[in-house]
Parts: C-alpha cells; sequence; structure tokens
C-alpha cells in the first residue's frame, strides 16, 4: 500500500490530515466510539507530547488517529492508533501505520498492542515482547507500612527532572526528559530517597475516570510499593488505574490488594530492535526497573 494522502475504502473516501488541526472534541468522539477512556484533556496533553495523523470523511468526520513520540534519536513509539469501528478491517489501520512508520528512518519502534490490533502489527513485522497489565478499580485504602530502610518520601518539585530523568533512562532505556517535564508539570510526584539519591518514583495526574499512575521507577518491589501505596491511600473510594509489565511479587500482589484489579491487557512490541530489557522481569542488582507506565501511548 502506498503512503498517499488519501484512500478510496467502500464508500469511504479518506484524507490524511495533521492530527494537531484536528477538533479535541472530534478526536474525543473517535476514542469514545472504541471505548477507550481518554478525556478531551486526556487527548489535548498527548498532542502536546508527540505529533500524528487523522483520517477524516469528505464531511470532515474524524474516522482514524495515529500518532509517533520521539525519545531521541535512537528510539520512538507509536500510539492512539484508533480506527472507527465503522472502518476497522477495511485498512484503514494499515494506511496510517504505513505513513507514520515512513516517518521513522531507520528508528526501533516500540507501540502496544490491543487485542484486536495485534495482528496488524504483525504483518508490519512488529514482534511481541510482553504483556501490559491494565490494573484499575475503586482504590481501597493500604495498610501503613515502614518505608525500606534508610529511606524518606518527599514530593517531586520542577528542580528534580534531571535525577527523574537519569533515573527513567536508567530503566527505560531511552531518553524521556521532555515528556517527564510535561507529565511533572501537570501530575502530582513522589521520590523515595536514600542518603542523597532518589531510588524511586511515581507520577499521577487526572486521566479518564479518574487518576493514573505513572511512570514508576524503582530499584525493586519495596520501593516501588513506597511511592505507589500514598496515591492509593489518598484516592481511596474513587477510581485508580496504574498499567504494569509486572505479573508476579509483591508489586502486582499490593495493587490487587488494593483495589486495582486487572481489567484488559495489552502487549509491548517492537520494530527493528528489541525495546524492553528488563521490564516484568526480577530486577537486575544495581538496575531500575519501570513498574508502571507513562501511558499505554507512550510506553
Amino acid at each position: 500500500m502506498t503512503n498517499s494522502s488519501s484512500i478510496q475504502l467502500e464508500s469511504f473516501e479518506l484524507t490524511m490530515g495533521d492530527i494537531a488541526k484536528a477538533d479535541v472534541d472530534a478526536l474525543h468522539a473517535l476514542s469514545l466510539s472504541v471505548s477507550w477512556p481518554h478525556r478531551a484533556e486526556d487527548w489535548q496533553i498527548v498532542r502536546e507530547l508527540g505529533q500524528g495523523i487523522v483520517a477524516h470523511d469528505s464531511i470532515g468526520r474524524v474516522l482514524g488517529s495515529a500518532m509517533l513520540f520521539d525519545f531521541g534519536p535512537y528510539f520512538a513509539t507509536i500510539g492512539m492508533v484508533i480506527t472507527s469501528p465503522r472502518l476497522q478491517a477495511l485498512g484503514t489501520g494499515r494506511w496510517m501505520m504505513d505513513h507514520i512508520i515512513a516517518q521513522t528512518g531507520s528508528r526501533p519502534l516500540g507501540l502496544n498492542a490491543t487485542r484486536s490490533s495485534k495482528r496488524l502489527y504483525q504483518s508490519l513485522g512488529f514482534n511481541a515482547e510482553q504483556v501490559v497489565y491494565q490494573c484499575q478499580g475503586e482504590a481501597i485504602a493500604p495498610p501503613a507500612e515502614l518505608l525500606p530502610p534508610g529511606t524518606r518520601l518527599r514530593p517531586i518539585v520542577e528542580a528534580d527532572l534531571a535525577e527523574v530523568a537519569a533515573l527513567d533512562l536508567a530503566a527505560y532505556g531511552a531518553d524521556r526528559t521532555l515528556l517527564l517535564q510535561r507529565l511533572i508539570a501537570i501530575s502530582e510526584g513522589l521520590a523515595l530517597v536514600q542518603g542523597d539519591n532518589m531510588v524511586a518514583f511515581a507520577l499521577c495526574r487526572r486521566f479518564g475516570r479518574g487518576h493514573v499512575i505513572g511512570p514508576v521507577v524503582a530499584m525493586g518491589d519495596e520501593e516501588a510499593i513506597a511511592v505507589v501505596r500514598p496515591y492509593v491511600a489518598e484516592r481511596a473510594g474513587g477510581f485508580l488505574r496504574l498499567d504494569t509489565r509486572q505479573q508476579t511479587g509483591p508489586f502486582p500482589q499490593f495493587l490487587m490488594r488494593s483495589g486495582l484489579a486487572i481489567h484488559d491487557t495489552v502487549t509491548s512490541m517492537s520494530l527493528r530492535q528489541v525495546w524492553l530489557h528488563g521490564d516484568g522481569r526480577p530486577p537486575a542488582d544495581g538496575k531500575p526497573l519501570t513498574y508502571g507506565l507513562a501511558s499505554q501511548a507512550l510506553g
């Protein structure tokens, strides 16, 4: 399939446009059509963090979207790939993905695939790596626990950006400083500090039906629980979500006890190079892990 700026699908002629120029309410309606939780405000945030395209018909209705998020010259993620139900299985998703991939050169790519989109990504050469567990529900206040020995919690402020980004880089494998700068500005943040060193952090912000916690980066399960527990306690009785690749161990057990049961799963996939080098596995000595995703679009 070519990377044409228009495509004819049965009775629909779709034209490609810049997502930055699309009406945010139309984007919100598109995500509602596939039961995604994004509010108009959430769409506005992801548009600030990436670039992308929309597919609209002859009367201007937005019937598809796809976005690219750059993390330096050596890695990018693809997300917010949505096709209106009326056009699914007609080639719209592949048309948009062909265009997005063509913009990436030879860079390695990562994405998180829903069950319905996994086959499309496999046909484009993406390889499945790990499962992401979407944990959500009405938060239950957890019992108080002592912090790991020699540590203390403190709020994250803008001046912590460099230290937060360094810890995230060690876990994620790509520089997400610009993303983290934007998320810190709109989130509550907690850091777990040992001596002069940050050993874990978590951000929590408004999203969808309530709040989402992420990213969460920590040296181990105990540290990850320490930075997440205060948000669960503070929002007990409210809707809370955290996306994680951790399948077993104290951290996912803590989420389950806190009312954040597994609601759904997606699959992390990569193209051109392996994406994940530790997420979801026991931590290596001295190496942090990503315990909570920034979002399923951003990884």
